[in-house]
């Protein structure tokens, strides 16, 4: 891909960070409200992700995106132990904090030089090597979203249990 083919938008740019930045403030406040014991229950057993797993896929799935796809960073994943992942409500803080200062850079890479590396490997989508830059953007905001709704339900259903 030409890196020519993009030219840098700052409107883009700071239309990313924003939504992503008012989401992943939403993480932060659905985990303040959840301690070691409800980040890590599940609120129906074999079925529904526990909040700590929910945020480890995330953290997974922009690091894929964001990190090893776009910027071509040597990011190895595990995807489905993100699913059985577990551990304190401050470890799940810090993996969002870490998606949120990455994110920046990641998305200056891909609105200034595109997908570095296609070959990545990471995810269960079959169409990587038809994806735009910004197809990718949107798509970590999709997710993004999609997954903060889970967690919210998740710490509605565990706190109410608790």
């Amino acid at each position: 891909m030409n890196t020519d083919d993009y030219e840098f938008s700052d409107n883009r740019y700071h239309a990313f960070v924003s939504v992503a930045a008012e989401i992943l403030d939403g993480y932060i406040a659905a985990l303040e409200t959840l301690d070691d014991h409800t980040v890590n229950k599940t609120p129906l057993p074999g079925t529904v992700n526990t909040a700590f797993a929910l945020v480890t896929h995330v953290h997974g799935m922009a690091h894929y995106w964001g990190g090893a796809f776009v910027a071509g960073e040597d990011i190895p994943r595990d995807r489905d132990a993100e699913f059985r992942a577990s551990g304190t409500a401050a470890e799940a803080r810090v993996l969002i904090e870490e998606v949120r200062g990455r994110l920046p850079g990641w998305a200056r890479v891909a609105l200034t030089e595109g997908i570095r590396n296609r070959e990545a490997t990471g995810t269960s989508r079959r169409n990587v090597s038809e994806v735009t830059p910004e197809w990718v953007l949107e798509h970590i905001l999709h997710e993004l979203a999609q997954h903060l709704g889970h967690l919210e339900v998740c710490r509605d259903v565990v706190t109410s249990l608790h």
